[in-house]
């Protein structure tokens, strides 16, 4: 599948591209939680599974979720999604796009019939009804009001509705479902690597009533939680100040980027505080300029016109990206002024 975050691809793609890459192509915040020395148990012993529980409570308290009992934490949320995809039977899934491609690859391996729809409402003749909500890559947002009435039509016929809510931690958080999805016929996706910058981590919550949540874990079977990600999810998770202090960067850090393609003409369509959307003709020179100076923006297959960019993490990196626009920018303007003469 194709995806943001692939060294090795850009290597392939830019081989004379001076290192090291500026990776912009992955939504992931390059602010990292801090790191810290872990207990020498993390690592040498299996988890415990009072520590999962912990996690869980501290989960639960900082999404919204009802109780610990509505938390089923796993290995990253990419292994959780084709047993959520199976939690009903196989019939029609309906995934709402353009959006994270493994959805629809989840939910063909749990023997849906599935197909991609543009339209938020054409959601209501599915089984399976998933989105992404803020979405990637676009920052589309879906209200909770028409989510829930969603939900409770997919409820009444035994359906099921799936809201990944990777970049919840800064969209708005009134319209996350997490204390919703106590009701039933309702799962959250919550990921932890994106929001603390620490992806290799692979953790990730499944919100749910109850009796799913506890299907959840029944799957993933005892020590699905790595002893490391046990202990950074808990102190990350518990640590509201940086939390609050990041999403302030994080918003100031995507005006910068905001005003930067304004500075060169390129037009924003959307995106959140992580990322940025742009949607215009010039995209595909783009991609290749920036990659021919090692900067790497995430491209798509089949949208050539359609660009995400991610943030720069460092001086440099803001330094690198800037020159790289600049003389994609100096080039545009050459060729706009030759057809003029």
């Amino acid at each position: 599948m194709d995806h943001g975050g692939s060294l090795g691809r850009a290597s392939a793609l830019f081989p004379h591209a001076p290192r090291p890459f500026v990776d912009l192509s992955t939504g992931i915040n390059p602010h990292s939680y801090p790191l810290f020395d872990l207990p020498a148990t993390a690592l040498s012993r299996l988890p415990e599974s009072q520590r999962l529980r912990e996690l869980a409570e501290i989960a639960a308290k900082a999404y919204g979720a009802p109780s610990a009992a509505h938390v089923a934490a796993g290995p990253g949320t990419q292994i959780l999604l084709p047993r959520v995809a199976s939690l009903v039977k196989p019939g029609k899934a309906l995934v709402l796009g353009p959006t994270y491609a493994e959805h629809a690859r989840a939910a063909a391996i749990a023997g849906h019939a599935v197909a991609e729809v543009g339209e938020f409402d054409a959601l209501a003749g599915a089984d399976l009804a998933v989105l992404v909500n803020p979405n990637n890559p676009d920052g589309r947002l879906i209200e909770r009001p028409r989510l829930l009435d969603l939900a409770a039509r997919l409820r009444a016929k035994g359906g099921l509705l799936v809201v990944d809510e990777a970049f919840m931690d800064v969209g708005p958080i009134e319209q996350s479902l997490a204390g919703d999805a106590g009701e039933g016929g309702i799962v959250v996706l919550r990921s932890f690597g994106k929001f603390f910058g620490l992806a290799g981590v692979r953790l990730g919550f499944a919100l749910a009533d109850r009796l799913t949540a506890e299907r959840l874990e029944t799957q993933l079977g005892p020590w699905a939680v790595a002893g490391p990600a046990l202990e950074y999810g808990i102190r990350a998770l518990s640590d509201t100040r940086w939390q609050t202090d990041m999403r302030r960067r994080l918003a100031a850090d995507a005006g910068r980027l905001d005003a930067l393609f304004d500075r060169f003409g390129i037009p924003v369509a959307g995106g959140t505080s992580l990322f940025r959307y742009l949607s215009f003709a010039s995209a595909p020179g783009l991609f290749s300029a920036l990659g021919e100076r090692g900067v790497l923006v995430r491209h798509f297959a089949g949208r050539p016109q359609v660009l995400r960019v991610g943030l720069p993490g460092s001086d440099e990196e803001w330094r690198r990206f800037e020159s790289a626009l600049a003389a994609w920018a100096a080039r545009r303007d050459d060729r706009a002024e030759d057809k003029t003469r």
